[in-house]
C-alpha cells in the first residue's frame, strides 16, 4: 500500500507536526508497517527507554489488525525501542501477548521522524487500524479514520483500512 495521511482528532491540537503519513505492507508470513511523521520533531516529547508498560500515554505509533471483528490485536511501537502487543476477544477486553520483537527502526532527520516495525501477519484479508499518538504540550491523536466523538482506536470506524 502506499502511503496514506492520518487525520489529527479535531479535539487535540498539535502545533509541532503539519503531517503524518503511515503505511503497512505484506510480505509474505510478515507484516511491515512504517509512520512519517513531519513538522518540528524537537518539540516532540519522545520517550526514554523504559520497561514496556502504558505506551499510549506518551508520543506511540499504533497498528491495530483484525480478521473479523470484534476480535483484534494492538501493536504499540515507541521511538525509544519499547514496544507492546495486545490480543482483543471484543471491544477493549484484552490482554497483553508475546510476538517476536518486531524490530522497530528510528531514522531522524530534517523535520522528519520515520519509525518502522515489522510484526507476524494473520492469514487472510485484514482490516487495518493505522494511529499515533503525539506527544507536545498535551496529547494529540492521529488516525486514518476517527469515530464521532473522543479520540477512540479501538472504535470499529478507526478500521480503515483493507489488506489482502
Amino acid at each position: 500500500m502506499p502511503s496514506a495521511a492520518l487525520v489529527r482528532h479535531p479535539d487535540t491540537p498539535c502545533a509541532a507536526l503539519r503531517a503524518i503519513e503511515a503505511s503497512v505492507v505484506r510480505a509474505g508470513d510478515r507484516l511491515r508497517v512504517a509512520y512519517v511523521l513531519q513538522g518540528e520533531i524537537d518539540r516532540l516529547r519522545l520517550p526514554p527507554p523504559r520497561a514496556a508498560g502504558a505506551l499510549w500515554q506518551h508520543t506511540c505509533c499504533e497498528l491495530f489488525v483484525a480478521q473479523a471483528l470484534p476480535v483484534y490485536r494492538e501493536y504499540n511501537f515507541a521511538p525509544s525501542g519499547e514496544w507492546a502487543a495486545y490480543s482483543f476477544g471484543s471491544y477493549r477486553n484484552g490482554a497483553a501477548m508475546e510476538i517476536p520483537d518486531p524490530r522497530i527502526a528510528l531514522q531522524r532527520g530534517a523535520g522528519r521522524l520515520e519509525l518502522s516495525a515489522t510484526i507476524p501477519a494473520q492469514p487472510g484479508r485484514l482490516k487495518i487500524g493505522l494511529s499515533v499518538v503525539v506527544e507536545e504540550d498535551r496529547l494529540s491523536y492521529w488516525a486514518l479514520r476517527h469515530a464521532p466523538g473522543k479520540p477512540d482506536f479501538h472504535h470499529p470506524d478507526a478500521f480503515a483500512l483493507e489488506l489482502a
